[in-house]
């Protein structure tokens, strides 16, 4: 098989997603952090549809590309127009990118009722579009538009809608499911007709609109296809495109393809994320190969065997793509899911069967009442130091007391009055927040602050609550998780109550004092 390219258009389709809006910086860091990733061809844009992809083609000259080629999209000329005095040809002309990637209608629909020409017209705007690059010496790629959909109604004039972009000289014709709706058995027998009707190479551009996408995209790459086009999480349109961070290591990893390199493929998580972050987006913690959990384990029957075997729940090593195994406590836990948990903490409970017996007992009662450990591994922490004798609080309460007053003019004051001894100092300090937890929060660093510094580092990044039983209206038990960072890690922590002011204040503690735990382990206190 000859080398599949990866052709990226996260750029161009991907910012068409709902919520996406990529500012030309943003799509010049992109374009450098794919460069990285190995991926061949990026689509930067449009430039006959809008200023930004002007501005971009203009700008992405200026970067230190090692390999990627960068691609302006556009579709074919305008009906019955000289394509020299098409506005749209010119305008790829003028971007000066490395290649060009023209659309056309492959669809005999499409032809009539959105184009509004006649069948023959629209294989002259073809041949008319793609040589006019051609004869300009330019590399030109050739999408054929919802090709799939056009072969089932009229296979006939789908396939003429080919020939003729190879005749016109094509370096590449990609046969697209616009749609996203046909199933893998179809593609792959289309697939090979058109295989056996052309000599150029063929790419494949599938939408996730039947969830086929990936499974679409390998199956014509199986049958032939030597150009591989998707976006990065696979963002784009409606339901998306074929995501490549599934794509690659299924390519590399599971067809022996190797469109990367191994060193490159360990990247592919961190590009996942990174173009995530940027496009404001947070990361699908459940999306194959790449996500938080898709090599996170929670059940004990799952955690013995990896304790054992690796490969016995998972289908390759996570290191391969940049990943990495997370083991989660919950109710559901069994004594490996403890020792192995504990050992990713640095505690060693190998050794104690009864402690890990205990532990598992506590965590089990406590889930029960509405704990949740999973996304509490600071919590998780300071319990299991609590049951071993290790745990050395930093503070011992008093008191504490939250006032709420609610002015005539509708402003609403928060006060909070903390009594600690630190150190075996009695301290006093109130604070003001703009809520009764960020009110505490307040006071409780400003008694604190002076034996702990390292306080001012650790910053609360989210809080979330939960009821956990609604039908008891304002007196159900509530669940407070809070994410807490340093600037270094981040960590969660957990808890329950029929108050919520105290369900937060347990949640705060545990926060405070995991951070001022691992701070102390740095000489940072």
């Amino acid at each position: 098989m000859e080398q599949v390219k990866l052709y990226d258009t996260t750029l161009r389709d991907g910012a068409q997603r709902e919520g996406i809006t990529f500012t030309v910086e943003d799509k010049l860091k992109i374009t450098q952090e794919l460069d990285k990733l190995g991926i061949h061809y990026i689509e930067g844009g449009w430039p006959a549809s809008n200023p930004k992809d002007v501005e971009y083609f203009k700008r992405v000259k200026s970067l230190p590309l090692k390999k990627i080629k960068v691609v302006a999209f556009g579709s074919t000329r305008k009906k019955e127009t000289n394509p020299k005095k098409d506005e749209n040809l010119i305008s790829l002309l003028e971007s000066q990118a490395q290649a060009i990637c023209i659309f056309g209608k492959s669809w005999d629909l499409h032809v009539r009722f959105a184009l509004k020409t006649s069948l023959d017209e629209n294989l002259k705007m073809i041949y008319d579009s793609l040589s006019f690059f051609k004869k300009r010496g330019l590399e030109v790629i050739y999408d054929a538009e919802h090709f799939f959909d056009g072969y089932k109604k009229n296979s006939s004039y789908a396939l003429k809608t080919l020939k003729v972009a190879e005749e016109a000289g094509a370096d590449w014709i990609v046969l697209c499911d616009t749609n996203g709706g046909t199933l893998p058995t179809e593609v792959g027998k289309i697939m090979q007709v058109v295989r056996e009707t052309l000599v150029t190479p063929l790419g494949i551009h599938a939408h996730n609109d039947s969830e086929c996408a990936v499974a679409n995209t390998l199956i014509a790459v199986e049958k032939g296809a030597t150009q591989v086009q998707g976006t990065i999480n696979g963002y784009g349109e409606r339901c998306g495109n074929a995501n490549l961070c599934s794509v690659i290591p299924n390519l590399v990893l599971k067809m022996g393809i190797p469109v990367i390199t191994k060193e490159q493929l360990k990247l592919l998580t961190e590009a996942s994320h990174y173009v995530a972050e940027i496009a404001n987006i947070a990361p699908d913690t459940h999306q194959p190969y790449v996500g938080q959990s898709s090599f996170t384990h929670k059940g004990g029957v799952h955690i013995s065997a990896l304790t054992k075997r690796k490969e016995t729940y998972e289908h390759i090593d996570p290191a391969l793509i940049g990943n990495i195994r997370r083991i989660v406590v919950s109710e559901l836990a069994g004594k490996s899911t403890i020792v192995l948990k504990a050992k990713e903490l640095g505690i060693d409970l190998s050794k104690e069967p009864v402690k890990v017996m205990e532990i598992l007992k506590k965590i089990k009662e406590l889930e029960h009442i509405g704990y949740h450990f999973e996304a509490a591994d600071g919590s998780f922490e300071i319990l299991i130091k609590k049951v071993t004798g290790s745990y050395q609080p930093f503070f011992k309460l008093e008191s504490f007391r939250v006032l709420v007053e609610k002015m005539e003019d509708g402003r609403l004051l928060t006060e909070a009055t903390i009594k600690l001894y630190v150190n075996n100092k009695r301290v006093i300090a109130t604070a003001e927040g703009n809520g009764p937890v960020n009110a505490l929060d307040n006071a409780l660093r400003l008694a604190m602050e002076k034996a702990y510094p390292a306080l001012s580092n650790i910053q609360l990044t989210d809080y979330k609550v939960r009821v956990l039983n609604a039908k008891k209206g304002t007196a159900a038990v509530v669940r407070v998780l809070i994410e807490t960072s340093d600037g270094e890690q981040t960590w969660g922590t957990v808890g329950v109550s029929e108050n919520i002011i105290e369900a937060s204040w347990q949640a705060l503690v545990d926060s405070i004092e995991y951070g001022l735990t691992h701070a102390k382990k740095k000489g940072k206190n």
